[in-house]
């Protein structure tokens, strides 16, 4: 078992991780379940009763002093982990130096670094240019309109299984759950869809661009290099040079949303780079500011046609949160990266036997780096897996129809990710052995509940 070193007095304490004090949830857990559904908006997606109030590391402490370990870093955000002391450093500097200023109106100095240094790490050759937002569903909204303002063209096409956000211009690119568009048509026009993967651009060229939208008049192409939300898929290998290639072709834009698969999650600074194929626009978020909120659209520098005032945002690219992922940015090149990559091929080596060990339950182990999915049988076996592994002190969350994501902070040990793959281990063989008891578990807690995740 890890330990954590001593902390100051408002840090976690000293404890084994994860070190389970109440029932799950506990009984303060469960009062503040109460209040929180009495006032907060009913379509928040909660997959599980953690109440968190303090983090450390990849350790997380919920109201009533259960320690968890964290395999989900709030959805692949927390890429430091949690109170990192050099990003904690640079954003208690900056917000001493000064808090908010909005870069749309004036020249913020740090908007301007966080440009050139995300400009710097971009998989896009040659000079870039930069628009910050607050998260990955408005540079997806920006990277939309820059498409059509810069080619004047209309279409859009992105993959089925995709999750590029919730924002109308987004959730009309987002194909991973029907939930997403259960009553909120019409979304926006012009976006077509089609599989995700090297059989989907056999249709998008077959039958898409043949009997429906002419390729001379698609903007651009939206895909994420591996899928998040719709099941940290993987693509074939033929799949991403070929979508490039067609790109190219027919002088259409390829946009990498690189908001869950970016920053270091896949052993890569960008999971595009393990195939070798340059995106014209890339979209980055979640991971690159350790939990602050920051989007990102780098461009190749010719595309940004635009004119003043074609967009902006009062809050993108605020000081701190750029603060935050320059001292990110350092991290992830100064090891974590490769800590990514060790520990992934460690993670996968601990998991993949369990196709094996439980042949009806679990159809596959897949991902790269810290992008890790295991695929069961059904959705109610993930839910019930999830569960059991909440149960146990870890942090997992479905993705999906049927697939366990774990996603943990880049900092994590190889110790802890020994804990973390025994837990999953005994979590799949509780599901195998009792699943009519952990299902009732499962159900009875609210956790069986078909989670529509936040991304």
């Amino acid at each position: 078992m890890t330990e954590i070193a001593d902390r100051p007095v408002d840090r976690i304490a000293p404890r084994t991780v994860p070190h389970l004090v109440t029932e799950i949830p506990g009984p303060k857990a469960r009062e503040h379940i109460a209040f929180d559904q009495a006032w907060t908006s009913p379509s928040l997606p909660r997959a599980y009763g953690l109440v968190p109030v303090r983090g450390d590391g990849v350790a997380v402490e919920d109201i009533d002093g259960n320690l968890f370990l964290d395999f989900t870093a709030g959805i692949a955000v927390s890429s430091t982990g949690y109170n990192h002391p050099r990003v904690s450093a640079a954003v208690h500097h900056q917000v001493d130096q000064l808090l908010h200023f909005s870069a749309s109106d004036f020249y913020l100095p740090i908007y301007a670094q966080t440009a050139a240094e995300l400009g710097r790490i971009a998989p896009i050759q040659g000079r870039t240019r930069t628009y910050l937002g607050n998260s990955g569903a408005e540079v997806v909204e920006a990277a939309m309109k820059l498409a059509r303002h810069t080619t004047g063209r209309q279409y859009i096409v992105a993959f089925l299984g995709a999750f590029h956000g919730r924002t109308y211009g987004a959730v009309s690119l987002t194909a991973s759950k029907s939930r997403y568009h259960e009553g909120f048509g019409p979304l926006l026009p012009g976006v077509h869809h089609v599989p995700f993967g090297s059989a989907g651009l056999d249709e998008l060229e077959d039958r898409l661009f043949k009997r429906l939208v002419p390729p001379s008049e698609v903007a651009a192409i939206f895909v994420e290099p591996i899928q998040g939300e719709g099941g940290y898929v993987v693509p074939d290998s033929a799949f991403l040079p070929r979508l490039r290639e067609i790109c190219d072709r027919h002088g259409i834009l390829l946009v990498a949303d690189e908001i869950q698969s970016g920053a270091g999650r896949t052993g890569r600074m960008w999971a595009i780079e393990h195939w070798g194929v340059e995106p014209d626009i890339l979209l980055a978020a979640k991971g690159i500011a350790s939990g602050m909120p920051l989007g990102a659209m780098v461009t190749r520098e010719e595309l940004m046609t635009w004119k003043i005032g074609h967009h902006g945002s009062t809050f993108g690219g605020n000081p701190v949160s750029c603060a935050a992922a320059l001292a990110t940015i350092q991290l992830l090149q100064e090891g974590l990266i490769d800590n990514a990559q060790a520990r992934g091929e460690q993670a996968f080596e601990g998991l993949r036997p369990l196709i094996r060990r439980h042949e009806s339950l679990v159809r596959d182990v897949r991902g790269k780096g810290l992008m890790i999915g295991v695929r069961f049988d059904s959705g109610e076996t993930a839910e019930a897996v999830q569960d059991a592994a909440f149960q146990r002190g870890l942090l997992v969350l479905e993705a999906g129809e049927d697939v366990v994501r774990m996603s943990p902070p880049l900092t994590v040990s190889a110790a802890e990710m020994s804990i973390g793959i025994r837990l999953f281990s005994e979590a799949v063989a509780d599901v195998a052995s009792n699943r009519a008891q952990v299902l009732r578990h499962a159900a009875r807690t609210g956790a069986l509940n078909e989670v529509q995740a936040s991304g």
